[in-house]
């Protein structure tokens, strides 16, 4: 099983920022409106206040707002922000598996295609579910992927963001079109994604999600995927939604 640290970089591959540097004992991320993965700052061990705070000014410097990433490794930065009025947002449980569990069953036939580049219909979709302009060159950056799309009862029934790092699958930006849930599809593509990345060399698929998800975790537990860790973010109360 790929260790948390090779999760991690495996998403930070396949879903990668603008850039990143490193500085004073962190790591910044310019996202350029792709959101909070790709934005989010994260400590590379201990920090000091002052560090803390240069990182606060330097990703005011780019035109983001503060926001860090507590992976469970530094505890203390994240007792710190707290202190300093951050809050948490968005836990997110990281899961992977096997991914010879999600390639053992045939697809139907036009039931789930990969393609890239996405057609408009795949943007359309994303879009309904805030996946925009920006995150679509999120997913551009990325180098090993592909793009999965469903189509059920002979409409198209949603899509998803598919790319590889390191013989790890990472699915993102899995989305099915409210009234095409709850008749197999999500599972489908998901399948579709791991015969994809089993092509491209990974052992293993993995994906992010977030904890007030319940239904989402539940599919995902109810694949066989093991949860593994995760993560979250600390903002400032006016960077709520």
């Amino acid at each position: 099983m790929p260790s948390l640290p090779d999760l991690f970089a495996a998403s930070e591959a396949t879903w990668p920022a603008a850039r990143f540097w490193e500085q004073d004992g962190f790591t910044l991320r310019d996202g350029q409106g792709g959101g909070q993965r790709v934005s989010a700052t994260t400590a590379n061990g201990p920090v000091t206040a002052e560090q803390i705070t240069a990182a606060e000014e330097a990703m005011r410097a780019i035109g983001q707002k503060p926001i860090f990433c507590e992976r469970g490794t530094t505890p203390e930065l994240d007792a710190a922000l707290a202190e300093r009025g951050y809050v948490i947002k968005d836990p997110t449980t990281v899961y992977v598996s096997p991914i010879e569990k999600l390639t053992d069953k045939p697809i139907p036939r036009v039931t789930a295609f990969t393609i890239w580049e996405p057609l408009a219909i795949m943007k359309e979709i994303w879009a309904t579910d805030g996946i925009g302009p920006a995150r679509l060159a999120v997913m551009n950056r990325a180098e090993h992927k592909t793009a999965v799309l469903a189509r059920w009862n002979e409409k198209p029934g949603g899509v998803a963001f598919v790319a590889v790092h390191d013989k790890i699958c990472m699915v993102h930006g899995l989305v099915v079109l409210p009234h095409q849930r709850r008749q197999g599809v999500a599972e489908w593509m998901m399948r579709r994604s791991a015969i994809w990345g089993q092509a491209q060399g990974a052992t293993h698929i993995a994906v992010l999600c977030v904890d007030a998800n319940a239904g989402a975790n539940a599919f995902y537990r109810a694949l066989g995927f093991a949860a593994v860790g995760g993560y979250h973010y600390r903002v400032l109360p006016d960077q709520r939604p």
